[in-house]
């Protein structure tokens, strides 16, 4: 507690702790989502099930329009990419090392959750279980990881989006929306996989959205007296700055509800999550009808931010707030592994309650499983939550650590750049003349970038194997073998680059 008191009075009076809030909101919204609409049954052989409750309740179809609360994870990811990036550019760093810093931060916790799952599934399986029996667990275990496979698409390509947004503002997302509705048209008339790209155009247009926030706040703007002229000078679609107006929020949050209704009332599904045997699944990939929801969603956020405001001024919700942002992808990464812990435990004791879905007996046992899970999950992250707490900028990054555990930068306030030459090399950013080995710097860095291309390339095709592999399949490991090397792989290769970085930073 006297960390975290230290760490909120330090917090600049600047920063937008509402976007922290709102992440650590749309995590836990996420856990305790997932837990709840949980289904546990058994098979015929008496062994546990589990399965979403969704398609047997259609009255909760409407409730997921608040329930789907990804679209806000990316929406602060845009914010907090975008001012980080732009700090890290204003201090004489470079994009490579930025996002290798960024990577950092998401794939430690994931390597120790995939290391816990490989090694827990060899036990199990030199014991004696069956391969197929330790992939299905295996695969419950990293259902979150398909989000995290679209968030490691979106984040290298940040410094790219971000030029495209300062040159054509709000027209971006216009454009990644007007490519969504195409391949949603291409899955109604052809083959599913036509709207495959929507898993990055979508959540990028989410994304970019952020990026108009942070510039909304930002004073000034991060690229000079040019920059600012040039960016008053815009309007409407061209604009690069999110209005915040009470008047704003109304008219998005308004006018998001009217298309998301009329959406829904004619091709697209009600629900906003993944219900077995739906003709369209809204969130996987992205659908037009959830860009319009999200539009609703930030019409809200922006009429609430003004009370959210005051209230995190006060010390403890504050301070609640960057407790869960220290450990907040712990938390989401465990939340399913808590949830098989339990499962198991109470089945081996015969304690398994498997009451028939939409039951009083079933909408009464919500309150005690939510507990437990609770508790046992509060004990995973204790055990696992300072693999991500610990993890830090590297480099010449680490004297601008920030005292509030990580998150979006603060208005208006980028460390100073520092002059050429001023780490005992010509330049600071991996230009010419920076920060490469003597004699070699413009080599060394498209080595690097190039490097953390692949390793970023390497961990995405993991995840993506892995969710594409059947739960059925025999796996020993719990995870395929070339999806847990390729991953390692790209980690480590991750790892090495940024350990070198720091080690000349």
């Amino acid at each position: 507690m006297r960390r975290l008191r230290q760490l909120a009075a330090r917090t600049p009076a600047g920063r937008e702790r509402y976007v922290d809030l709102l992440r650590a909101l749309a995590i836990v919204m996420v856990v305790f989502g997932h837990w709840a609409i949980a289904a546990i049954g058994e098979d015929p052989t008496g062994r546990p099930t589990a399965r979403s409750a969704l398609p047997d309740l259609p009255w909760a179809y409407p409730l997921t329009w608040v329930a789907q609360v990804m679209p806000v994870f990316f929406l602060v990811g845009g914010y907090a990419n975008a001012a980080s990036l732009a700090a890290r550019r204003a201090a004489g760093g470079d994009a490579v090392s930025w996002l290798l810093d960024r990577g950092a931060r998401l794939l430690r916790p994931t390597t120790a959750l995939l290391l816990v799952i490989a090694a827990g599934a060899g036990v199990a399986s030199l014991a004696g279980v069956g391969a197929t029996m330790v992939r299905t667990v295996g695969w419950f275990a990293t259902i979150p990881l398909w989000f995290l496979a679209a968030y490691l698409v979106v984040v290298p390509l940040t410094p790219a989006m971000y030029a495209l947004h300062r040159r054509f503002g709000l027209l971006v997302p216009l454009v990644l929306a007007a490519l969504v509705a195409a391949g949603d048209l291409g899955r109604a008339l052809g083959p599913a996989e036509l709207a495959l790209p929507n898993y990055v155009f979508g959540w990028l247009a989410v994304h970019q959205l952020g990026f108009a926030w942070r510039d909304a706040r930002a004073e000034p703007p991060d690229d000079g007296p040019a920059g600012r002229r040039a960016g008053s000078a815009r309007r409407g679609v061209r604009a690069t700055r999110l209005p915040l107006s009470r008047r704003a929020g109304g008219t998005a949050l308004l006018g998001g509800l009217a298309a998301t209704v009329l959406l829904t009332v004619g091709p697209y599904p009600v629900s906003m999550l993944n219900v077995p045997g739906e003709r369209l699944d809204n969130a996987a990939p992205p659908s037009l009808a959830l860009l319009t929801l999200t539009t609703a969603q930030l019409g809200l956020i922006l009429l609430l931010r003004d009370p959210a405001e005051r209230w995190l001024r006060r010390p403890r919700p504050w301070q609640a707030v960057i407790a869960v942002n220290a450990v907040v992808l712990t938390v989401f990464l465990w939340h399913l592994t808590a949830a098989i812990l339990l499962v198991g435990a109470l089945a081996a004791a015969g304690w398994l309650p498997t009451p028939p879905v939409g039951s009083a007996a079933w909408l009464a046992w919500r309150v005690p499983w939510v507990l437990m899970l609770t508790v046992l999950l509060a004990a995973l992250v204790a055990v696992f939550g300072p693999v991500e707490a610990r993890t830090g900028p590297s480099g010449r990054a680490r004297d601008r650590r920030r005292a509030d555990g990580g998150g979006a930068p603060t208005r208006g306030r980028a460390p100073a750049a520092r002059p050429a030459g001023g780490d005992g090399r010509a330049g600071g950013d991996g230009r010419a003349g920076g920060d490469g080995p003597a004699g070699g710097p413009r080599r060394w860095g498209g080595v690097r970038a190039a490097l953390t291309a692949a390793g970023f390339a390497a961990v995405v095709y993991a995840l993506v194997v892995n969710a594409e592999t059947p739960r059925s399949a025999p796996e020993p490991l719990g995870v395929p073998a070339p999806s847990l090397v390729a991953y390692l792989a790209g980690a480590g290769v991750l790892r090495l680059l940024r350990s070198a970085w720091a080690s000349r930073g």
